[in-house]
C-alpha cells in the first residue's frame, strides 16, 4: 500500500467536485421544496386527473417504446451475430452508433421529413389509408423516434451479450452438428435472456426521461409526459405548484428505475464502442441467411431513413441565407461557447472525482470504504435520478424571486450540461487514470511529486487522449441539448437547438431543416472524434 496524505490535493479536488454537484442538485431540490411549502394546498390540488393522466401516458409510452425497441433488437442482433463476416457489416454497426451522436431535435425533424403530413412518405400513407394522412404527431411519432434511438443501442448491447459466449461452446456445437434451433435454445438464448432485463430497464429509463422528442412530436396535451408538463407549467401556464407536484413524481419515477437498473448492474450511460465480432463455428443455411438478411436490411432502412431525410431536407434549405442571418450566427457562437465551457467543466469535475476515488482507495488499504470514497465513486450517478429539466425547474423557481431567471441562462446551461455529461466523461477517463496511477503511484510518493506537477509531468501523457475523448463527447451532448435552454432561453440568449425549435414553432420548416443539418453534422463530427480518440488510446 502506498501512503496517501490526508491533505492530498486529489482528495481536496474531489471534495470540491462533490460540493459542486451537491450544490447544483441540492439547490434545485431546495427550490422545489420551498415553493411547495409556500403553497401546500396548491401543490396538493395539482394531484388531479390531468396529472395522473400525464403519469399514465409517461409510463405507457415508455413501456411501448421499450417493447418496440427490445423485441426487434433481439432478432437483429442474433442475425448479425450469426453472420460475423459479410460485406458492409462494419458500416452497419457504425451506422447503428450514429443515433447516439444525433441531438434529439435533429432526429425528430428527420422523422417528420419522412412521415409527417408533408413528408416524403405522405402520399404512400394517404393511399394506404384511403384518405388524407394526418401526420405522425402524438404517440405514434414518439414511439418511432424512441425506437430510432433505442433499437440500434439495444442491438449493440445484445451483440455484446452474444460476444460473451465462449468459443469452445461454438466449437462443440459444430462438432455435434447442432442446428440453428438448438443452438439458439441452448447457447444464444441464455445469454440474451440474462441481458434482457438490463437492456429493457436502460431503454425504459431513457424513455421516461425523454423531453425533446415528446416536446417536438407529442402534438398536444393528449401526448404529454411529466418532463414536458413541467416545462409547460413553468413557461406557459406559470403554475409553480403544479410544477412542484410534477417534478416530485418525476424524481420518484427515475429513482425507482435507477434502483432497478442498479440491481441488474446496468451501465446507464450506454456505450458506442462495443465488441461486435465473434468467432463462429456453425454454418448457416440458405433459408436462415435470407431471413437474417431481411431483418438486417429492414433495421438498416429504419435507422438510416431519418438520417438521409435530414440531409436531403437540410440541403434543400437556403443554407447561404441562413449563414448570413445574424440570429443564426449569434446562436451558433452562443452554442459553441456554452458547449466548450460545459465540456471543460465536465472534464475537470470528472477528473477530480476519479483522482479522489483512487487516492481514497489507496489510503484505506484493505479497510472498508468510507462515505467520502463511496461518494467519489458514485457521486456523478446522482444526476441520473434528477433529469436536466427537473434541475432547471428547481433553479427556475428558486431564482425567480431574487433575480431575472433568463439572465442566468448561460450559467444554468453550462453547469447542468456539464454535470449531466459526467457519467460519460468518467467512463472515458477513469480506466486510463487508474492504470497510470497503478504504474506511477509508488514512484511519485518516493520522489515527492504531487499536485499540479504530478498531473502535468506524470499523468498527462496517459490522460491526454481520454480527456480529449471525454471533452469531445461532453461538448456534443451540450451542443444538442434542449432541456435547460428550453426553460431559460430567451430572445437574448439562444442556442442552435433553441433557435431550431423556434423556427419549427413558427412553421419555418426549411430554415429548421438547414439548422438541423448544421447541428447534426457538428455533433456527429465531435462524437466521431471522441470515438477515434478513444480507440487510439487503447493498447
Amino acid at each position: 500500500m502506498v501512503p496517501v496524505r490526508s491533505t492530498d490535493s486529489r482528495v481536496t479536488a474531489g471534495i470540491v467536485a462533490l460540493g459542486a454537484i451537491a450544490l447544483l442538485i441540492g439547490g434545485a431540490i431546495a427550490g422545489l421544496l420551498l415553493e411547495g411549502v409556500q403553497d401546500l394546498s396548491g401543490a396538493w390540488a395539482a394531484f388531479d386527473p390531468y396529472l395522473f393522466r400525464v403519469v399514465r401516458f409517461t409510463l405507457w409510452q415508455a413501456v411501448l417504446s421499450t417493447l418496440l425497441s427490445v423485441v426487434p433488437a433481439l432478432f437483429v442482433a442474433r442475425a448479425l451475430s450469426r453472420h460475423p463476416r459479410f460485406f458492409g457489416r462494419s458500416f452497419i454497426l457504425q451506422l447503428f452508433a450514429v443515433p447516439l451522436a444525433l441531438p434529439a431535435i435533429v432526429a425528430a425533424l428527420g422523422i417528420l421529413a419522412l412521415y409527417g403530413r408533408a413528408g416524403y412518405f405522405a402520399d404512400v400513407f394517404t393511399v394506404i389509408g384511403n384518405g388524407s394522412w394526418p401526420g405522425i404527431y402524438g404517440l405514434a411519432g414518439i414511439l418511432v423516434a424512441h425506437v430510432f434511438f433505442n433499437l440500434p443501442l439495444c442491438v449493440r448491447l445484445f451483440l455484446e451479450a452474444l460476444q460473451t459466449v465462449p468459443a469452445d461452446q461454438w466449437r462443440l456445437a459444430s462438432q455435434l452438428g447442432m442446428g440453428a434451433g438448438p443452438a439458439f435454445r441452448l447457447i444464444e438464448w441464455p445469454r440474451l435472456r440474462a441481458a434482457i432485463p438490463g437492456v429493457a430497464g436502460l431503454v425504459f429509463m431513457l424513455c421516461i426521461t425523454s423531453f425533446t422528442i415528446v416536446l417536438t412530436l407529442g402534438g398536444g396535451p393528449r401526448a404529454t409526459t411529466l418532463e414536458v408538463a413541467i416545462y409547460q407549467a413553468l413557461r406557459f401556464d406559470f403554475d409553480p405548484a403544479r410544477a412542484v407536484a410534477l417534478t416530485a413524481l418525476q424524481i420518484a419515477l427515475t429513482f425507482v428505475v435507477v434502483l432497478v437498473l442498479a440491481r441488474f448492474g446496468v451501465n446507464v450511460t450506454g456505450d458506442a464502442n462495443l465488441p461486435v465480432a465473434s468467432r463462429r463455428y456453425l454454418s448457416v443455411g440458405n433459408g436462415e441467411s435470407w431471413l437474417n438478411a431481411l431483418l438486417v436490411v429492414l433495421a438498416l432502412l429504419f435507422v438510416a431513413g431519418p438520417m438521409v431525410a435530414t440531409v436531403i431536407a437540410g440541403l434543400g434549405a437556403d443554407l447561404g441565407r441562413l449563414a448570413g442571418e445574424s440570429a443564426v450566427r449569434q446562436a451558433t457562437l452562443t452554442s459553441a461557447v456554452l458547449a466548450f465551457l460545459s465540456a471543460l467543466l465536465s472534464v475537470m469535475l470528472s477528473l477530480a472525482l476519479v483522482m479522489a476515488r483512487w487516492a481514497l482507495a489507496l489510503s484505506r488499504g484493505a479497510g472498508s470504504r468510507t462515505l467520502l470514497e463511496h461518494a467519489a465513486d458514485t457521486g456523478a450517478g446522482f444526476v441520473l435520478v434528477v433529469p436536466p429539466i427537473v434541475i432547471g425547474a428547481g433553479w427556475f423557481l428558486a431564482l425567480r424571486t431574487i433575480s431575472d431567471v433568463f439572465a442566468v441562462a448561460p450559467i444554468m446551461v453550462v453547469t447542468v450540461n456539464a454535470v449531466m455529461a459526467m457519467p460519460f466523461a468518467i467512463r472515458a477517463v477513469r480506466p486510463a487514470y487508474d492504470a497510470a496511477s497503478e504504474r506511477h503511484e509508488r514512484l511519485c510518493a518516493q520522489l515527492g511529486i504531487s499536485g499540479w506537477n504530478r498531473l502535468i509531468l506524470v499523468d498527462w501523457p496517459s490522460l491526454r487522449r481520454p480527456l480529449a475523448t471525454a471533452f469531445a463527447f461532453a461538448m456534443a451532448l451540450s451542443l444538442g441539448d434542449l432541456g435547460v435552454i428550453a426553460l431559460f432561453g430567451s430572445d437574448s440568449v439562444q442556442t442552435l437547438p433553441y433557435l431550431l425549435l423556434a423556427r419549427m414553432g413558427s412553421y419555418r420548416t426549411e430554415d429548421a431543416a438547414g439548422l438541423a443539418l448544421l447541428l447534426g453534422v457538428v455533433c456527429l463530427a465531435l462524437v466521431l472524434a471522441a470515438d477515434r480518440l478513444g480507440r487510439g488510446g487503447k493498447s
